[in-house]
Formats: C-alpha cells, structure tokens, sequence
C-alpha cells in the first residue's frame, strides 16, 4: 500500500512524540524515585536522632540502664507522639535486637519480635543501616527504614532506634505523575497531529502542483507553470522545475523551427533545379541558354551539399563525437591560409584586405578548427561586402587570451538582429528564395567550435557601416592551465 508523505511526516511526528515522552517519563520516574528516597532517608534519619535523644534523656533522668516497665512507659509515649508529627513507625529494641517498644503501643504485634542480624551488624559497625522493605519481615508491606543506635554516655549500648515509613506513598506519587504524563502526551499528540495536517499540506501543495505539470508535459502541454511560493527548498525546486519548463519549451520550439528551416532550405533549391530541368526538357528553355541554367543548377547542387555537410557537422559537434587536437601554434597560419584560398573570389569582387600584416601570434587550439571558424566568417565577408568595399583583419593579445576579428564595410546587421545571428538556420532576410546567401548554420557552427576551444564569440555592427566578428581563443596553453592561472 502507498503512503503518502503526510501520513509518513504524521506517522514520524507521532513516533517521535511518543518515544520521547516514554522516555522523558522514565528519566522523570528515575530521577523522583532517587529524590523521594533520598528525601525520607534524610526525614528518618532526623527522626532517629530525635528518638535517640530522648532514649537517652530519658535514661539519664531515670538514672538507670535497665528498661523497667515505668521506662518503657515513658519512652512508649515520647515515641507516640514523635510518630504522629513525623507519620512514622518508630521501633526501640534492646542490645540483643528485640523489640521492647513500639510507638503503635505496647498491644502491638511487632513488639518482642527479633530485628534483622544485617541491620544490627551494620548498625554495630557505625555505618548507619537504611533500607527500602519489610525489614526482616516485621512489616507486612514495603517500608523505608532507617536505623540508630543508643548508647549512654560511656559509649555503652543501650540498644537500636527504628524509624520507618511507608513506600506505599511512593507509588501513588508514581501513579500520579504517570497519568499526568499520559495526559500532556495524549495532549502534545493531539497538538502536533494538527500541526502536522498543517504543515504536510503546505510542503505537499507544491509537490502535487509539480506532479500535476510533470503530468501535462507527458502530454505535450510545455506551457504550464508552477507556482512560486517563498523561497524554501520546496520553492527552489518550482523555481527549477518552471526553468525546465522553459527550457523544454524552447527546445520544442526550436526542434519546430528546426524542421521548418530543413524543409525551406532544401525544398527551395531542389524546386528550382526541378524547374530548370523540366524547362529544358520540355523546350521552354531555348538551348542556347542551357548552359546558363546548368550553372544555376550547378550552384544549387552545391548549396546542397554545403547544407547537408553543415548538419552532419552540426550533429557531430552537438553529440560530442568532435575531438580537438589542440597545440601551440600561430594563429596567422590559419588566417592567411583563409585569404589566400579565396583570393580570385577577392580579385573579382575587388575588396580590400586590412590588417593582413602577420606578426608570430602563438595560440592553444586546433588548427582544423580555428581554420575554419575563420574560413566561415572570412566566407560571410565577402558576400556582404559591396564591390570596392574592406575585409580588415585584427589579432591582439590580452589577459592569456588571443582575440581575432573579422571586420567587413557594408550594410551590417540591425541591432534587433544582432543577438540572433548564432542560432541555427537565423537570417536577418527571412525570404528563403533562390538569391539568399547562405544556410544560416555556419555561424551556429563557429559558436560550437570556439565553446569547444576554450572561447568565446561575439558580433559588433553599425547599420550601414560595418559588421565585426570577434573570437578568443587561449594562448599557448591548455585551457584547463590558462582557468588555474586565473584563479
């Protein structure tokens, strides 16, 4: 069977409540128990004291050693009045240990019967005797007792004082306290059973509203929320639920969008190399611009296959099956190699290049990589560049890390574009038809390859002026080393 959390936080609380209670009351029952006893053998033994004065007063006065009935009398009725202000039985016993007076009166039966040999040993040896019983059976029931003994002032013996009372006293101070503790734990239950309703529903509120949205999401409802209250555990774990609420929201979104970009991006071309080659076919298109046609056919292919080899990048990249094989190595390497290998595209577009004066600039990164980041922003460049317009090119060094820029003239991109332009398949031109210039994945692409360099990327424009991109990458160590030095 299922228990829910408030009735496991009931079921605890009541636990807890009841264990510490038996326990406080045991420790309570040991500690009065210790504290009576000590309290009657303190008041017994004044009491003895006070009994063996006045023996001795009284045999004193007498001046005799023998206890003659006018004596017994005598100590019979100091005895008498003795145990009634002190609600004790007092025993007087000659040397040998029997009883010669009670203050119950002479009728009673404990008279001329033997006291216990232990006592009188104890008592004869000066360690003073006190015991919880009947002591030697001359009580029917349970007693405290402490005992004296009486000498003259010779240190002769006289015989033994007796005081006892009754324990009976004890245990209906035991059973008192008993049930008052059943009470205030009966109480203390009822009370914390409330508070515990009170606070369960409270910590489990949340729970069940994050069950019930967790629920929604397993049927695809990625809009729902919890509500936040306070800022307890509890809270904190709502907080982090709605996060990924959003978080799965976004990505459902973006995997939407996604498929949607897909499909624009490769239907556009495959459209437009159909229609070209229907046109041909069915002699729409005159032969003499066949040629023409199959160039435009050509560039569409191509801007397939660059489609499909920035997705399978992509995916590698995102699943982690990359690996950088970084070493120290000079950054310029990679940026000449990406001018020189579009040089014709330069010549025929008749763009400056700036900035290109290498200077020996060490990084720690792979070269694969940082070529064709590089390769990627230098490509963006040149199709925004207008005809006799500028590439300039920076490399600084700052901090233990190296920045490089890729500058272009031109239109640039709007500032409500400008935080869009790493995300996959994003184009400031929305139109996907068959002019637009690139995929929209190589700048996603640069991101993912500087994050895995150690790095970071970013882009600068002015509309109308210019369009900057910028990256880092770690000097000439491993960016484990370059973070240790940083801290």
């Amino acid at each position: 069977m299922r228990k829910s959390i408030s009735s496991m936080y009931f079921s605890t609380t009541a636990a807890l409540l009841i264990v510490s209670t038996a326990v406080l009351c045991a420790i309570q029952m040991y500690l009065v128990m210790g504290y009576f006893k000590q309290d009657k053998k303190e008041s017994l033994s004044e009491v003895v004291s006070i009994v063996t004065a006045q023996i001795r007063l009284r045999q004193q006065t007498e001046d005799t050693a023998a206890l003659d009935p006018e004596l017994a009398q005598k100590i019979q009725e100091s005895l008498a009045l003795i145990s009634e202000t002190s609600s004790t039985v007092i025993l007087f016993t000659d040397e040998s240990g029997v009883v010669k007076v009670c203050s119950e009166g002479p009728g009673s039966p404990i008279v001329g019967r033997q006291a216990p040999a232990a006592a009188l040993t104890a008592l004869s040896a000066g360690t003073g005797f006190f015991e919880t019983g009947t002591l030697g059976g001359l009580y029917a029931g349970a007693c405290y007792t402490v005992g004296g003994a009486v000498e003259d002032a010779g240190g002769t013996p006289l015989g033994y004082v007796f005081a006892s009372s009754s324990a009976g006293s004890l245990r209906v101070f035991v059973g008192d306290m008993f049930s008052s503790f059943v009470l205030a734990a009966g109480l203390m239950l009822l009370a914390s059973s409330v508070l515990a309703i009170f606070f369960t529903t409270r910590l489990t509120t949340p729970l069940r509203r994050i069950s019930e949205a967790a629920r929604k999401f397993g049927g695809g409802d990625f809009s729902v929320r919890v509500p936040v209250d306070g800022d307890d555990e509890v809270a904190q774990l709502a907080v982090t639920f709605n996060n990924m609420a959003r978080n799965l929201e976004t990505i459902d979104s973006s995997r939407a969008s996604f498929m949607g970009n897909i499909a624009h991006e490769l239907r556009t071309p495959m459209t437009s190399i159909k229609g070209f080659i229907d046109g041909m076919l069915d002699g729409t298109i005159p032969d003499e611009m066949r040629q023409h046609y199959l160039g435009l056919v050509s560039q569409e292919v191509g801007r397939l296959t660059r489609l499909i080899q920035n997705m399978l990048d992509i995916s590698k990249l995102e699943a982690g099956e990359y690996r950088v094989n970084a070493h120290s190595y000079d950054v310029w390497e990679s940026l000449t190699g990406v001018v020189f290998s579009c040089e014709q595209r330069i010549e025929d577009q008749g763009v400056e290049i700036q900035g290109l004066a290498p200077q020996k600039t060490p990084v720690y990164a792979d070269p694969d990589l940082v070529y064709q980041v590089v390769y990627n922003l230098f490509d963006n460049a040149l199709k925004f560049t207008p005809k006799g317009g500028y590439i300039r090119f920076s490399v600084q060094k700052a901090g233990g890390f190296v920045t490089v820029s890729v500058e272009n003239s031109g239109q640039g991109i709007s500032a409500e574009a400008l935080p869009f332009v790493f995300e996959r398949f994003y184009k400031e031109d929305k139109s996907r038809g068959l002019n637009t210039r690139g995929s929209g994945l190589g700048l996603h692409i640069c991101k993912v390859l500087i994050g895995l360099s150690g790095g970071k990327i970013w882009a600068e424009s002015e509309q109308g002026r210019f369009c900057r991109f910028s990256f880092t990458l770690p000097c000439d160590c491993s960016p484990a080393e370059k973070r240790k030095n940083h801290k």
